[in-house]
């Protein structure tokens, strides 16, 4: 995967313009602050709050991270591996809680990433 494509921003929490700018301030989606983010990217000066109320519908993006997540352990687990549904809820719903700022950070990385081109890297 190349350094200056949409997927390797969004996985590695880098600006979707250059591929080298870290996108929020911490690197892990598992501290206090886990929500804040550049203005611009410390790189290529991006700018990361195009307009006010534009990661409102990252929410969107983030629900359907959520669908895929638990379409997917559903049938791993409960289908899959045979496990009660009645546990698999159980556990599913920490879980959720857990992977909050892990998919908030991914929401909002996608949802910029759709709205900005990467650079064109020139290959000599």
């Amino acid at each position: 995967m190349s350094a200056n494509s949409r997927f390797h921003s969004i996985l590695y929490n880098k600006c979707p313009r250059c591929g080298e700018g870290d996108f929020f301030v911490k690197k892990s989606a598992f501290t206090r602050d886990f929500d804040k983010m550049h203005e611009h990217c410390p790189h290529c000066g991006e700018n990361f709050m195009p307009e006010p109320g534009f990661y409102w519908a990252s929410m969107f993006v983030s629900y359907a991270f959520y669908t895929i997540y638990t379409l997917l352990t559903f049938f791993i687990v409960v289908q899959g591996l045979g496990v009660n549904l009645d546990y698999y809820l159980i556990g599913l719903v920490p879980t959720l809680i857990a992977l909050t700022p892990y998919f908030f950070r991914l929401a909002r990385r996608t949802w910029l990433s759709i709205f900005i081109t990467p650079k064109q890297v020139s290959r000599l």
